[in-house]
């Protein structure tokens, strides 16, 4: 991905479907799912799948007259530009500013900063 870009709520919807596939999916695969669930119509899928494909997270193999749609960008890989993304613009880079921040919250149990701690530890 040449610019880093993050999802709409939507696109990570249609994302999440084609990460679980085994296998390049079709928009027609994808009308299924999203036409029961949330009422998608097919020209709605077109609009996210080309989308996805600018943002590079999905190349497009031409199989005949259908459109494959194959990850281009795994979900690991989406995480990591994204958690980089928000440490940055959120808390100037500081990951201390995130934990405080969840700790200030009381969204981070003692628990949690075992785990951190033993997870640390091991590093």
């Amino acid at each position: 991905m040449a610019k880093f870009q993050s999802l709409s709520d939507s696109e990570m919807a249609v994302m999440k479907v084609i990460w679980r596939s085994p296998h390049p999916v079709t928009s027609s695969e994808l009308l299924k799912v999203f036409s029961e669930s949330k009422g998608w119509k097919s020209q709605t899928i077109s609009t996210f799948l080309s989308r996805l494909t600018e943002k590079g997270m999905l190349k497009v193999v031409k199989k005949g007259a259908a459109n494959y749609y194959q990850v281009a960008v795994t979900q690991e890989e989406y995480r990591k530009q994204e958690t980089q993304s928000f440490l940055e613009n959120i808390h100037g880079g500081s990951v201390q500013s995130f934990i405080a921040t969840l700790y200030d919250l009381n969204d981070i149990t003692p628990e949690d900063i075992e785990e951190l701690k033993h997870w640390l530890d091991k590093r």
